[in-house]
């Protein structure tokens, strides 16, 4: 049996005596690459190149927040009892549910200020979300986390000694389609909300197989919370779907071909 060997050193580099982990500099990247493929939309549709920008830093301190919110209040018990570490980040505890929530509430008061409707910067956003979560993933295997039971399959993780699943690579291959597929399903200039609802759909339906694999779920009583939360991402994308299909208009800035 092959099997992938988890051993590569967390910490990249060392800047003026602070470690600079791979965790991060993956997570980053997957931002800043997100946020091109934004930008050459938000272009395509007639705003400036700097917009993607200033959106960007009212809604990535939010989602940051809110990821690290989420994270912490389903593993309360160990930071009611640790409350010094709640703001610790460096030492893990960012779940992306939590994040998107975040993110989505800072995108609503800025759509607001820019009138320009939720639903279309959505639309937008969601591909180069995909993207991002895509390339983040890889920051697990570096972590030795997010992995699944114990497996015999050739393409098993190896970790102290012992083999699992990589869900954390099942996750991240999920997301870099369905990135592939929306930059390309956009190119239609499909009715508002098109993109969206199948970022939700098919993100919800990825999470909750994927999260039935791993070992360290955030739980709710005997549910895992991100299943449920998948579901919800579903149902969410499944009325966004119907509703556009009455909307019958392109997002901002688009004229119908």
């Amino acid at each position: 049996m092959l099997v992938i060997e988890s051993h590569i050193n967390p910490v990249a580099f060392s800047l003026f005596g602070i470690d600079i982990y791979w965790y991060a500099i993956l997570i980053v990247s997957g931002i800043l690459l997100g946020a091109k493929f934004a930008q050459k939309e938000f272009v395509r549709r007639g705003l400036s190149e700097d917009f993607v920008y200033d959106m960007l830093f009212v809604v990535l301190p939010s989602a940051i927040i809110g990821a690290r919110l989420w994270y912490v209040i389903f593993e309360w018990d160990y930071y009611m009892q640790n409350p010094w570490q709640i703001l610790n980040l460096r030492g893990g505890g960012l779940a992306i549910h939590g994040g998107i929530i975040g993110g989505t509430l800072a995108l609503y008061l800025f759509t607001r200020n820019k009138k320009i409707t939720l639903v279309d910067m959505i639309d937008v956003l969601t591909p180069s979300l995909a993207l991002g979560q895509a390339i983040g993933r890889r920051g697990n295997f570096v972590n030795q986390e997010a992995h699944g039971g114990p497996s015999k399959l050739p393409w098993a993780i190896m970790i102290d000694g012992k083999s699992y699943h990589p869900t954390f690579l099942y996750e991240s291959l999920g997301d870099f389609i369905i990135f592939l597929f929306l930059i390309n399903y956009r190119k239609k200039n499909p009715e508002k909300g098109k993109v969206a609802a199948i970022y939700f759909i098919a993100y919800g339906i990825l999470r909750f197989f994927v999260e039935g694999m791993r070992t360290d779920s955030l739980m709710i009583g005997s549910f895992r919370i991100a299943q449920i939360v998948s579901i919800v991402f579903v149902i969410i994308g499944l009325f966004m779907f119907y509703k556009s299909k009455y909307n019958n208009m392109p997002g901002f800035g688009l004229k119908r071909k």
